[in-house]
């Protein structure tokens, strides 16, 4: 029973599994079927796909073929709208060279109109040039010859001609950038404006003179006399105040203190007279034959100088603070590099930078210098000697032999590029070396030695001593001698003396209309 129960159970068992295999078998077969529906669907919707697609196709074919065709037009238009542009453009370029040549002949043309101008105008400016030279010359002349003619005036006694005869030698002198320091109208221009006035003030030769510090009206002069004259100027008078005379003394030179006024003059018998403004007082210095006082490189010292031997004197005490012995004979002292400068009897010149340093130098020409002067600014050196010549040396060191005094040379002085120098035989020159040739311009004449001359801080008027102790007044300023005589003229030429002196061919002019304000001292 029990094995029935089994077998029955099995064969349940064995039923159900035929069961599950059949239910399996049929869900695959199932499961197929629907994948074989599913694959003919797609099938079919592919079918309908690629008919779609094959239409498309075809009428993207039809279109690209229209579009081709299209493009086939196009290009052969195109085609031949660059034939048509090649056409042109070969046209256009024959065309610009066709103008750049025509530019090129009109540059051509417009160069050669310019060159043809600029000729005309260069040949027409040389002859304007050469009119103007003419003209220039002519009138240059014409001054010269005026001048000429002022000076015979005057010493005919016709001063109301001279003085226009002299002012018109400037005027067209000046008017064509000629030298108005040419000798003749300088000396035309200095005898009309009667620029000399002299005073008989000293008992002898007058060996220096002095402007008080910042005036040109109040000067100081000694002579060989023993005098010391304090002097004032007050228009043409001179008043004149002896500070001291006695022959015993021999003044020589003198050197007045800018910054105290304090006035100092050495006596050749060895005596420095010293004036302030409490007191006066004499020194007695143990030098030889002492003649010249030169500032110091340190201006607190005055060193003072003997004929063999040199005393260095302390303006603070009024004491010698020392004394220096030389082994040659000083003739002559003046200054350079702003030291003090010695010229002996062996043709040597010797530089002081202290008593303790004197630097020897050979001098530079042969002969005996009795003057000399320089300038640090201009590079000018000037030696005068005694037969009257002038040896100057500019910057470059080139050597100019000037020839003008007939005797010894007393002094020189160097002012930017003009050279002032007076002589023995008693004249003042003027020398100015920015000419090709430098020629003297006499400023002053007389018939004495001049020892000695100075010049105002305005650098107008000369002051000078002579060897018969007179003092002189020269004025040097061409404007302010044609001032003076502008302010002294009374009368225009008259068309018969314009005529003559002046020539029809000039223009007619009236001096009196150009009169200007009198010029004050």
């Amino acid at each position: 029973m029990k094995i029935i129960k089994i077998a029955g159970v099995v064969l349940v068992l064995l039923l159900a599994i035929a069961c599950v295999g059949l239910y399996l078998k049929y869900d695959q077969e199932q499961q197929r079927s629907n994948e074989l529906e599913a694959e003919l669907s797609d099938l079919q919707r592919r079918d309908k796909q690629s008919a779609v697609l094959q239409s498309v196709s075809k009428q993207m074919e039809e279109i690209a073929y229209e579009q081709k065709k299209i493009s086939d037009e196009q290009r052969e238009e195109a085609v031949e709208q660059t034939k048509v542009a090649n056409e042109m453009r070969q046209r256009s370029e024959i065309e610009r060279q066709h103008a750049i040549v025509a530019q090129q002949k009109a540059l051509e043309s417009e160069r050669m109109a310019i060159n043809a101008y600029d000729l005309a105008e260069s040949q027409r400016q040389v002859a304007e040039k050469n009119r103007r030279t003419a003209d220039t010359l002519s009138y240059l002349a014409l001054g010269r010859s005026l001048g000429a003619l002022a000076l015979t005036q005057f010493r005919a006694g016709n001063q109301e001609i001279g003085d226009l005869l002299s002012y018109a030698s400037y005027l067209y002198t000046d008017r064509y950038h000629g030298d108005v320091y040419y000798p003749t109208i300088y000396q035309a221009l200095s005898q009309s404006s009667q620029s000399k006035i002299g005073w008989s003030r000293h008992s002898d030769a007058v060996y220096n003179l002095e402007f008080m510090p910042k005036s040109d009206k109040r000067l100081v002069s000694v002579s060989s006399y023993g005098e010391i004259f304090y002097h004032e100027v007050n228009g043409n008078q001179l008043k004149t105040t002896t500070l001291l005379k006695d022959k015993t003394y021999d003044f020589r030179d003198i050197y007045i203190n800018p910054n105290t006024n304090t006035i100092y003059a050495i006596s050749r018998n060895g005596y420095l007279y010293i004036k302030n403004d409490k007191n006066i007082k004499f020194l007695e210095v143990p030098l030889a034959m002492p003649f010249k006082i030169q500032l110091c490189l340190d201006e607190r010292y005055l060193l003072l100088i003997g004929e063999t031997n040199l005393a260095l004197f302390d303006q603070t005490t009024n004491t010698i603070s020392g004394i220096k012995e030389l082994d040659y004979k000083v003739v002559l002292s003046a200054r350079l590099e702003h030291k003090p400068l010695l010229f002996d009897n062996k043709g040597r010149m010797h530089l002081v930078k202290d008593l303790s340093h004197i630097e020897t130098r050979t001098v530079p020409v042969s002969g005996t210098v009795t003057a000399f002067a320089s300038s640090n600014s201009s590079g000018l050196a000037a030696y005068g000697m005694k037969d009257g010549t002038i040896y100057l040396y500019d910057k470059k060191k080139n050597v100019h032999k000037l020839v003008g005094h007939r005797s010894r040379i007393s002094k020189i002085r160097v002012y930017q590029n003009r050279i002032f120098s007076s002589s023995y035989d008693g004249t003042i020159n003027l020398w100015i070396t920015a000419t090709d040739k430098i020629e003297p311009i006499t400023l002053y004449s007389s018939n004495n030695w001049i020892l000695y001359f100075n010049y105002d801080r305005s650098k107008n008027y000369l002051w000078l001593g002579d060897q018969k102790g007179n003092l002189s007044e020269v004025l040097i300023s061409v404007q302010m001698m044609v001032e003076r005589i502008r302010q002294k003229l009374k009368r225009d030429f008259t068309k018969d003396e314009w005529n003559y002196f002046i020539g029809e061919k000039i223009p007619y002019e009236s001096f009196i209309s150009t009169k200007g304000k009198e010029v004050k001292r």
